[in-house]
């Protein structure tokens, strides 16, 4: 909106609870929009404004000055936005029917009441800690916020070539891994699912698997924790279904729930994702309450149904939105997240924005899938490096419904693009249209985003047929299966069954393949499939199927299934032997 109404005239009192990235943002706003407000900010602990997603980084030793975690201090905040920051304060309750709070000094213990006319609150999220016997014993941590990040730091710094247990293998979990391994550390990562990453679908998750394990990281996946014990060598990590694991240090990094103590204790409504529930000016219930951050749920742009997000991104929008309706009576509707987060994983990086083909399959939404390999930036250009991307898009209308990129380069560039198609309402045919900055060092005149988006649009107006990882596998012999690869490649492995006629030679060959059975074809990324398929298509050949994604993304998935097998078929001895 370009006419922003008129702040009003009287002095209001705006109180906030809880500080950090949405907490903050508001106050901070809310001084900016209302320079006479009487505005208090609260919060439990010593810091209100820090970095939480550079705290890995600076247990690994990659950030080393702990002061540059820090935004503001609460001296700073005070007098530049002329706000009453009362820091290692807790709020312990709400009355809503007369709009005060109860607080506590934890310095002092006193107790006192205020009023207020507005209020936001900003808990956010408390970290999971499962009731496993052992869970409280020394050298077992969760990573919150900046005193975890100082006890963490100290301790392992004991132990400067022991062994750490990560338990959890999403975005935390992962940043963790590195950072210990950073230090010198052994490290193992237990993950309960079948993968890491879990907004990725699997065969995403598996390029990231193998490059984990390349780096000297045990993974232990499809795996439980049932307990801790403490023995003279250290702790005992005790599995289900395999040998316990000795460590040092234990990191549990199983997510976080929304902190609504709070809230329930004020009678706000709890919505079905058990987080504080907003409407579209993020309003509680209480219309005098509003509520940002890792404890709010909303409604998700893409599938309608109500979820919560805990990034740091979408807590600081908020935080502005709301200050704004708040000053300005409910001008400004927040329109939600669709979840874009990006993560370093050694030499990797993985972005993820909107919805995975497994979400959308859970939520019976119909979609189409499409996976292509594009180099960073032009291949002629040193250092171009290669990287997957995935989309899926509805049918008929092609529009964007979530994408996946795993890479060395630029993954952060690209992940940006769709995601911001995707919050637009852009469809596939729009990302074949992107414009992008092109130079050699930096791009293709074709970007990765663009290829991306013909290869989709291909599928889509069905000029090519797709076919993909999971599929192979229930290939039989009514089905002709063709390797379009050179020969050397063909015999460095490939998939059972596949004869082998190299896309050059195919012209000359169609004599070999037969007109009344299905084919499949694939290459090692997709493109020379894509070729092929067109070729045999226009050569009255009718059901022809290409493999997203080629023999590299089949391989490096179905390597992963066969060792999640293995690894299934070693436990079950072990449980037999028992």
């Amino acid at each position: 909106m370009n006419d922003a109404p008129a702040v009003p005239a009287c002095s209001r009192k705006y109180i906030i609870i809880g500080a950090v990235a949405g907490g903050a943002s508001a106050a901070a706003r809310l001084r900016r929009m209302d320079e006479k407000a009487i505005i208090i900010l609260f919060e439990k602990s010593d810091y209100i404004s820090y970095a939480n997603c550079g705290l890995p980084y600076y247990i690994g030793d990659i950030i080393k000055e702990r002061q540059k975690l820090f935004v503001q201090t609460a001296a700073s905040f005070t007098k530049r936005f002329a706000i009453d920051v009362r820091v290692c304060t807790e709020v312990k309750s709400i009355d809503t029917d007369t709009k005060s709070i109860t607080a506590t000094n934890l310095i002092t213990g006193e107790t006192y009441t205020e009023t207020y006319d507005k209020l936001v609150l900003s808990p956010g999220a408390e970290p999971v800690r499962p009731p496993l016997e052992g869970i409280g014993l020394p050298g077992i941590f969760t990573l919150r916020n900046v005193v975890d990040t100082d006890t963490i730091k100290s301790y392992v710094q004991k132990f400067p070539a022991g062994k750490a247990v990560i338990i959890g293998a999403g975005f935390i979990g992962l940043e963790m891994a590195e950072n210990l391994h950073q230090l010198g550390m052994q490290v193992s990562i237990i993950e309960m699912g079948n993968q890491v990453l879990a907004p990725l679908d699997f065969s995403m998750a598996a390029i990231v698997q193998q490059h984990i394990r390349s780096k000297g990281i045990s993974l232990y996946l499809s795996t439980s924790v049932t307990g801790f014990e403490k023995d003279k060598n250290g702790l005992q990590v005790i599995l289900n279904g395999s040998e316990a694991l000795l460590a040092d240090v234990v990191i549990l990094s199983i997510g976080v729930k929304p902190d609504t103590r709070l809230a329930i204790q004020a009678g706000l409504k709890i919505g079905k994702a058990k987080g504080i529930l907003v409407n579209q000016f993020l309003q509680t219930s209480d219309p005098h309450i509003y509520a940002v951050g890792d404890a709010i749920e909303f409604e998700n742009p893409i599938t309608g149904t109500s979820v919560t997000t805990f990034l740091a991104g979408p807590a600081n929008k908020q935080g502005r939105i709301c200050a704004n309706n708040i000053v300005f009576e409910n001008k400004y509707p927040y329109n939600g997240s669709i979840g874009t987060a990006i993560v370093k994983a050694f030499d990797l990086t993985v972005g993820t924005t909107g919805l995975s083909a497994k979400n959308l399959k859970a939520n019976g939404i119909d979609h189409l899938l499409s996976t292509t390999y594009s180099g960073s930036h032009a291949a002629y250009y040193p250092g171009s490096e290669q990287m997957n991307i995935q989309l899926v898009f509805a049918p008929v209308t092609g529009l964007l419904l979530g994408a996946q990129v795993v890479g060395t380069k630029g993954v952060d560039k690209r992940i940006d693009l769709l995601a911001s198609v995707i919050k637009n309402g852009g469809s596939i045919f729009d990302l074949t249209e992107i414009e992008h900055a092109y130079a050699p060092p930096f791009s293709s005149a074709k970007d990765p985003v663009n290829i991306a988006g013909f290869t989709a649009e291909n599928i889509l107006l069905k000029r090519m047929n797709a076919f993909y990882c999971d599929d192979v596998s229930s290939l039989g012999k009514n089905n002709f299966i063709i390797d379009v690869r050179t020969e050397k490649e063909y015999k460095e492995g490939r998939i059972n069954n596949a004869i082998n006629i190299p896309l050059d030679d195919l012209r000359g060959r169609l004599k070999e393949v037969p007109i009344d059975r299905d084919i499949y074809v694939y290459c090692m990324i997709g493109l020379r499939g894509y070729m092929a398929s067109r070729i045999l298509m226009q050569n009255g050949f009718e059901k022809v199927y290409n493999l997203s994604g080629g023999y590299q993304l089949w391989f490096t998935a179905n390597e992963e299934k066969e060792l999640a097998i293995l690894k299934s078929e070693a436990k079950l001895e072990r449980v037999l032997e028992i």
